[in-house]
């Protein structure tokens, strides 16, 4: 068979997998409609009567220096709302209201005393004053639990923050809760044997996404003012989109990924993995940004005033058709090529279409970014680091109803010990492709250029249907094997009212580009949608 048959023949049976595929979703999406229909009727988030919940984090702070709004008024707001969505949504895993009215208090009596902070003091020293946020139980709050949706780690308890955490109080932020996570952090819905499933507060019949699924849903239901999540293959960016907030993944190494469990191994790992903030409000990313940076945020020029119409825009409306992942949707497409319109009639900016072939291995690159010595695989993590997990008859236990893990992190364990070895010849190659794309995507973005793209293929699908396309978080994985900031940045809702938006991908250390673009966006196309209001 000569070489241009066996491409054929390939293409061939590609096409006919590719059509099983589709097939199995239609498929998977009536046997999720029809167990919905026997649930009941889907249900979204309570309106909001609390005005102050409608604050920007930026707004919020400065209310409270300027003595306009108490932090024991704001705390307080924030923990009603969570007491009102959380029986709906089950966004909320562990939270420490005591304390944080204890710190609003402090804070209250501080602006009172005869010793008070200037305004510009607390404006330039503490920016976050009196403002309480919220993190993933993935990320260290100290005497908080720290479980990453693992049971075997339901009574670990930290003694100290992580380095991100650190940052965020040293500024005057307070912490009031913990937000669910998928079972260590490894799948794109955020479910686990101990706190249950997390709910789309626009429809709870999908999912909010993964791993920082509690975090995006909390920000989009107005539970918190701003929070921190992390992001190894699109956790933070999936959740923003599914949910209709904004989310950043920074420029890889910029924010410590310290106290983040599970933690990376390897380098390559590591450059994977980036901790940034989730918000309804564009103009919050910057500024927690510049905190959680800390001395590396000087490399991000995020004081830079950016001039939209000097930007160069190029764009992809999809991957270029990648094996067993499902085709964009229409609406988002839809949105994309608005987008591009409005750039141009805006501020004269026209984008140019491109077609980088590499982005159709893009599973294959992540997969070879994240695989790690045989004795480090996804079975050692699910004994919470303590040997290596019987998958097989762990399976089993699965069947009747026996086990402490979900099915997706048994397979997923499984899918590693069968799939590529680290140091073989395939994962050498895959490396240097990886390096290769990063040279094509510097060469066309430069210091001036953005790159929109698709978040993810669909809107939120309905829940457990990520198991017919465990693949389809690709669009946000070749992001963190660029190591590129990235800004998720919502455009509105679809016609089923779940939000679609896009991502906004800049270049290294170029992160003030793709939050200036998030802001733009914001204001042309209205960013966050709110729930009902009631004043």
């Amino acid at each position: 068979m000569s070489v241009e048959e066996q491409t054929r023949h390939r293409m061939q049976i590609q096409q006919i997998l590719g059509v099983c595929h589709r097939l199995v979703e239609l498929i998977v999406r009536g046997i999720s409609l029809l167990v919905a229909f026997v649930r009941g009727p889907a249900q979204s988030q309570p309106p909001i009567k609390d005005l102050t919940l409608l604050h920007s984090t930026t707004t919020l702070a400065l209310k409270i220096r300027n003595r306009q709004l108490t932090s024991e008024d704001v705390v307080s707001s924030y923990i009603e709302r969570i007491k009102e969505i959380q029986p709906i949504l089950n966004c909320v895993v562990a939270e420490c209201f005591e304390e944080a009215l204890k710190e609003a208090r402090k804070c209250d009596e501080l602006l009172k005393s005869q010793d008070a902070p200037s305004v510009e003091f607390l404006a330039k020293e503490k920016p976050l004053f009196g403002i309480p946020f919220t993190t993933k139980d993935c990320i260290a709050v100290k005497n908080m639990q720290q479980t990453a949706g693992l049971v075997i780690r339901k009574n670990t308890v930290v003694d100290r923050d992580a380095e991100v955490i650190r940052l965020i109080r040293s500024v005057g932020a307070i912490p009031l809760a913990l937000t669910n996570v998928s079972e260590l952090a490894m799948w794109w819905e955020s479910s686990n044997c101990l706190f249950g499933i997390t709910k789309n507060p626009y429809n709870t019949r999908h999912i909010v996404g993964g791993s920082s699924g509690g975090e995006g849903c909390i920000q989009a239901a107005a539970g918190s003012p701003f929070g921190i999540g992390s992001d190894i293959g699109g956790s933070i960016r999936m959740p923003a989109f599914f949910n209709g907030i904004f989310g950043h993944k920074p420029t890889k190494g910029i924010v410590s990924n310290d106290g983040q469990y599970p933690s990376a191994h390897g380098d390559d790992q590591e450059q994977l993995l980036a901790i940034g903030p989730m918000c309804r409000f564009a103009q919050d990313l910057t500024l927690i940004l510049k905190i959680i940076a800390d001395k590396n945020a000087d490399l991000l020029k995020l004081n830079q005033k950016v001039d939209i119409s000097k930007i160069k825009l190029y764009y992809m409306e999809d991957d270029g058709g990648q094996y067993l992942i499902s085709p964009v949707d229409l609406e988002i497409k839809a949105v994309m090529k608005r987008v591009i319109n409005y750039f141009e009639k805006a501020h004269k900016v026209k984008a140019t279409k491109v077609n980088i072939k590499k982005l159709k291995k893009s599973i294959a690159l992540w997969l070879a970014n994240m695989s790690c010595k045989k004795e480090e695989d996804f079975s050692y993590e699910l004994t919470n680091r303590k040997g290596q997990l019987n998958v097989w008859l762990e399976i089993i236990k699965w069947m009747l109803f026996m086990s402490n893990h979900t099915l997706v992190a048994l397979v997923t364990a499984i899918f590693e010990k069968c799939g590529l070895k680290h140091g073989s010849e395939k994962h050498v190659r895959l490396m240097q492709q990886s390096k290769d794309l990063y040279q094509e995507f510097k060469d066309i973005l430069g210091e001036d250029g953005v790159f929109l793209y698709p978040t993810h293929p669909t809107a939120a699908p309905m829940h457990h249907e990520p198991l017919c396309k465990p693949f389809n978080f690709s669009y946000t994985a070749i992001i963190n094997v660029l190591g590129l900031p990235a800004t998720a940045c919502p455009l509105g809702l679809n016609k089923q009212g779940l939000p679609i938006g896009l991502q906004i991908v800049a270049g290294l250390y170029q992160d003030h580009l793709s939050l200036a673009v998030a802001e733009e966006l914001e204001r042309g196309f209205g960013g966050w949608v709110p729930p009902a209001i009631i004043a």
